[in-house]
């Protein structure tokens, strides 16, 4: 029966896995085997024999029992050399285990089995085997030939490839970047491919410096921007400033904060045009379009002494208001200045009218006065009876002067009656 285990083992022995050389070995395992048949008697030339279980071949180390056990061995218990690691040692060591193998102790004695032996090769997951699959426990890389490993290789390619990435850079059109060297100013890129020193040397900030960007104020989480008009009136304006960069390093150096600075210089820049205007001046649109450009004016001014690299290319007034706690009024009185207007307009216009009609009326006085001049009798019979016939013609008397006539004729009371008739009949 040990045969044939024996030959079973040997078999198993010759398979060796192809992808995972640090496979278990079995070398121990046919220590053990071989010692089982040195105790069992199955070597060669020793067939027959049984059990040779006592004295000093005691598999569990040292002596056996008493002295006489020494004297009972047979003749051929001494010329078996014991398997390595079953040597007996002194008196009083107690059993030694036979399951593990020999050396590794002093003077090549066996240790004793201890709790880590025990559960060295033990997981939550159970005994771990090793050469198993790719998703093992003991998965292992495979090592490059003379049995270095791949790791050092593997990390030199990463970070070469980390480094030469961080060294290429490349410009859009419409962008401009500057380098960075340890933190400070190096230089300016324009668009195109560019070179530099790998990170952390040298840093690379892109921006885009033909890009208009907008700046409303105030902002729609701000309240009303109220300022103060050279009146001594409130308004409510709402401005746009529109801007981009002139200076790349600049606008990253020399500033904190370009966004704030603008909204800043914006501001100060509108309050101080606004005031050199009357509240009426702001809402009409030639005030604003001087306000406006007051404002650029005094923003790109300031922005230049502060070095920022900033250009303003145009502000827009957006709303102008008065304050909201006074609106109504302020509609009130806009309403009454515009039925003032109103009436001014229709008075002039009726003076114009009044004064174009005496202009003509002299004017035909005159034309008159020079006929008058070549025939004045005629001249005066013709305006005395066009006098005459304008004055009468809104009287009721009849003035009758021919022979045969009726001196009185109820002329006006005919006149009632026809013009009484002549509706009734209509």
């Amino acid at each position: 029966m040990l045969n044939w285990v024996f030959a079973l083992v040997q078999l198993f022995q010759i398979a060796k896995p192809l992808f995972f050389p640090d496979s278990r070995s079995y070398k121990g395992v046919m220590q053990i085997f071989e010692s089982w048949k040195k105790r069992l008697g199955m070597t060669t030339g020793v067939a027959g024999q049984g059990l040779a279980m006592a004295g000093k071949k005691n598999p569990w180390g040292g002596s056996g029992g008493s002295d006489s056990g020494d004297a009972d061995q047979g003749p051929d218990s001494g010329d078996a050399d014991p398997p390595s690691g079953d040597k007996g040692g002194p008196r009083g060591e107690g059993p030694r285990n036979p399951w593990l193998p020999g050396g590794g102790g002093e003077d090549g004695k066996r240790r004793s089995a201890s709790i880590e032996d025990i559960f060295r090769n033990r997981g939550p997951e159970g005994p771990r085997r090793r050469g198993g699959g790719p998703g093992g426990p003991n998965f292992r890389m495979p090592q490059r030939p003379g049995g270095k490993s791949w790791a050092p290789v593997i990390a030199v390619v990463v970070i070469g490839a980390f480094l030469l990435l961080s060294s290429i850079h490349l410009v859009e059109p419409r962008e401009q970047g500057v380098v960075k060297r340890l933190g400070s100013y190096s230089r300016t890129l324009d668009p195109g491919l560019h070179f530099t020193l790998p990170f952390p040397i040298e840093t690379v900030d892109v921006e885009d410096v033909q890009g208009v960007r907008a700046v409303n104020i105030p902002a729609s989480n701000q309240r009303a921007k109220l300022i103060l008009t050279g009146d001594q009136n409130l308004v409510d304006l709402s401005y746009t400033v529109r801007w981009n960069i002139k200076d790349l390093a600049d606008f990253k150096f020399e500033l904190a904060d370009p966004i704030e600075t603008v909204n800043e210089v914006a501001e100060a820049a509108m309050r101080a045009s606004v005031a050199e205007k009357t509240l009426d001046e702001t809402f009409t649109g030639q005030g604003r379009a001087e306000i406006q450009q007051r404002v650029r004016l005094r923003m790109q001014e300031f922005l230049d002494a502060y070095g920022a690299g900033i250009d303003v290319l145009g502000v827009e007034i957006a709303k102008a208001d008065p304050p909201s706690e006074v609106v109504d009024a302020f509609r009130d009185v806009s309403v009454a200045e515009q039925n003032a207007d109103a009436a001014r307009n229709e008075a002039r216009g009726y003076a114009q009218q009044t004064l174009s009609r005496a202009e003509g009326e002299a004017e035909a006085f005159t034309k008159v006065y020079e006929q008058y001049r070549l025939a004045p009798e005629v001249t005066r019979q013709r305006l005395y009876y066009e006098t005459m016939e304008r004055v009468l013609a809104q009287t009721d008397k009849t003035v009758v002067e021919a022979d045969n006539v009726t001196p009185y004729l109820p002329l006006p009371e005919l006149q009632r009656r026809s013009r009484q008739q002549a509706p009734a009949g209509q």
